[in-house]
């Protein structure tokens, strides 16, 4: 057993800190500005999700803008995806290394001028660059930003169940705002402009940043581990480019399964290295933990979960009811409204009373239940009565998942493994995205192809497209509830029961 999991073992051995409170903390977690360096957080946070859904808006308008094909049109998405996947443990690490403050700078002003670019691009080439760059950068920027919240608010659990109710908020609500943002500037502006807005979240967060974050305490510099550093980053390409070809090219071609597979072995590799160098880049006790487990598992699981609403109900919006860019993003916000209030109730008041247990599985059944209510629509569907049921459903039920997960997911980690912890958040949510994408995608294909088969074969009338894409999206919506499900009952059974520990001596990085 290496030294960090050896620290990782004694500290559950050692069983959780106290849980201390308003009185015991004194309201000074993180300094007395410290909620106004959550408002910075947030708003980088924002940044980098947004551009996870924005840009899916836009992109009709750019390609006949600059010419490329449709086969161009995806490496606009999955470049952004792969550079921020395979990159996000190396740039937790990094902030655990150089310094948070240092890394979430970096990151945004990094994100900024890819975004610059990419607004400005006069071709395919410039555009697919800038967006590789979003994702190298936002890799750096996602981790630090969710580490620095981490020890921002680490001794008092009440405030740190606020903080994170706030901040899972607005991870989970992000997407559906990038669809109604990317509607309004594409239809109102510009394509172009649904990458320059990043330059006005930009310079919010930097002059934040510059106010109100400290670095907090740096530990000591020590090696990087470059073999397993190399070693992990070409596993989650591989994963995510294999997935990315799944709908294309299907399960069999070898760009897909060989790529997913290839894949598998180096993080397989990647793992067996970890167990021995001196210095992980993902010290293994950081996921071994019951409680961290148990989060990672649930943010991964749900992420798997939460493309089949945001991909597939956008087309049925589009497809099927006709509404427009704008009027798809407003159908969102009454589910981003019911998550905020989901995500600050559960983090503000129950979250420091029951911890993540009875929380996320109820989440994950809520979830669940809305994608049940959505297997009800169909061609003749109406948006109040068919979708905004199962919406605010869905919403409320995301607002108990993701805040209490996040804040698991970083909660009794040494601040020296903060960045890793943080890193592999976004690294589950990401991969289980890039699952949901490719999975569902190519059932929703196959399910339309039977549909139209089997009715062809045996109606007097064959099925129209409309009918079997309609059962493309209730296979998908089912799936789903079962996703969810799944995820339900694996978060009841690996959290423990009870509050979170929290650490009452850790150092405050919020400015004075």
């Amino acid at each position: 057993m290496n030294s960090d999991a050896a620290t990782e073992e004694a500290n559950r051995a050692a069983g959780p800190r106290p849980v201390r409170g308003d009185a015991a903390g004194g309201g000074e977690s993180g300094g007395p500005n410290r909620w106004l360096a959550l408002a910075v957080l947030c708003v980088a946070q924002l940044m980098v999700i947004l551009d996870s859904t924005i840009v899916n808006i836009a992109l009709p308008s750019a390609q006949r803008d600059l010419g490329f094909s449709d086969g161009d049109r995806q490496w606009v998405v999955t470049g952004y995806a792969l550079a921020f996947g395979s990159l996000l443990l190396l740039g937790g690490r990094l902030s655990d290394l150089f310094g948070r403050k240092r890394l979430f700078v970096l990151g945004v002003l990094g994100f900024a001028a890819a975004s610059a670019v990419g607004g400005a691009a006069g071709g395919f080439p410039l555009l697919l660059v800038a967006r590789v760059g979003q994702g190298a950068f936002g890799a750096m920027l996602a981790p630090a930003a969710l580490s620095l919240l981490s020890v921002t608010f680490a001794r008092d659990a009440k405030e740190r169940g606020r903080a994170f109710g706030v901040f899972g908020a607005v991870s989970g609500a992000g997407g559906a705002l990038g669809l109604l943002l990317g509607g309004v500037l594409t239809q109102d502006a510009s394509w172009r402009w649904c990458l320059y807005v990043n330059l006005v979240i930009a310079a919010l967060a930097l002059a934040g940043a510059s106010i109100w974050l400290r670095g907090g305490d740096r530990p000591e510099r020590v090696p990087l581990d470059v073999a397993g550093t190399v070693t992990v980053a070409l596993g989650l390409v591989a994963i995510v480019f294999g997935l990315g070809n799944a709908e294309s090219q299907g399960w069999t071609d070898v760009r897909t399964l060989g790529a997913v597979l290839a894949g598998t072995v180096l993080v397989v590799v990647f793992v067996l290295i970890e167990r021995r160098v001196a210095h992980p880049l993902l010290p293994l006790g950081v996921v071994l933990d019951r409680t961290r487990g148990a989060a990672f598992l649930s943010v991964g699981i749900s992420g798997i979960g939460s493309f089949a609403i945001f991909l597939f109900l956008t087309y049925y919006l589009v497809d099927t009811l006709g509404f427009t860019p704008l009027q798809t993003g407003t159908a969102f916000l009454p589910m981003v409204a019911l998550l905020v209030v989901g995500a600050v109730l559960s983090g503000a008041m129950l979250m420091p009373r029951t911890g993540p247990r009875p929380l996320v599985p109820v989440g994950c059944l809520l979830a669940a239940a809305g994608m049940v209510l959505l297997t009800g629509i169909g061609t003749d569907s109406s948006y109040v009565g068919g979708v905004l049921p199962a919406l605010l459903v869905i919403g409320f039920g995301f607002g108990l998942i993701f805040g209490p997960a996040q804040n698991a997911a970083t909660s009794g980690v040494d601040s020296r493994r903060a960045g890793v912890a943080s890193a592999m958040v976004n690294t589950t949510q990401q991969v289980g995205g890039s699952i949901g994408t490719a999975v569902f995608s190519s059932l929703a294909a196959t399910a339309i192809t039977r549909f139209l088969t089997s009715h062809a074969a045996t109606a007097a009338q064959p099925a129209t497209r409309a009918d079997a894409t309609i059962a493309g999206y209730h296979l998908v919506f089912w799936i789903a509830a079962a996703v969810f499900l799944a995820a339900a009952v694996l978060a009841a059974a690996l959290f423990r029961s009870g509050p979170l520990p929290v650490d009452p001596d850790a150092a405050p990085v919020a400015a004075g």
